[in-house]
């Protein structure tokens, strides 16, 4: 696994966030038959939150972002994107792992959705994340707060 860091986001960065978002979810989107180069852009704009938001860096580099926004009866994991040239390379693994450990140390439950059919469920069925509901489209995960620590 190569070296990377993670730094907070800003306003200035939505647009790098929002062109790696096409990018990344644009098999997906398509397979499903959702994919508009226009909407899959906008619905991140709509949704940027930067105090909520970090910038995955490998090398100095923007690789990725993250999101994990509190809510009502949980933190949501959202805007969890790689670079298509970092992706298994054990980057994901161990961003999400850091970020699951504040969680289980504040005894904080975690949700997501990922899209149906999208390989990165697996990846948060490995870290406990389990299927609350689905739709059509989404699939909706929940991890509650474990002391045993993060799963590899």
């Amino acid at each position: 696994m190569r070296d990377w860091a993670l730094r907070p986001a800003s306003t200035a960065d939505v647009e790098a966030v929002a062109e790696l978002r096409s990018v990344v979810l644009r098999p997906d989107l398509e397979r499903l038959g959702r994919y508009d180069e226009q909407r899959v852009r906008q619905r991140l704009r709509d949704g940027f939150s930067p105090a909520y938001t970090w910038l995955i860096e490998v090398g100095g580099a923007f690789a990725g972002c993250v999101s994990l926004r509190p809510g009502e009866d949980a933190h949501w994991l959202e805007h969890f994107y790689l670079t298509p040239h970092v992706q298994g390379g054990g980057i994901g693994a161990a961003v999400l792992r850091r970020l699951l450990d504040r969680c289980d140390r504040d005894g904080i439950r975690v949700r997501l959705n990922v899209l149906r059919g999208s390989p990165a469920r697996r990846l948060y069925e490995r870290h406990g994340f389990t299927l609350e509901t689905e739709d059509p489209v989404d699939v909706f995960m929940v991890r509650e707060p474990t002391r045993a620590g993060p799963a590899d």
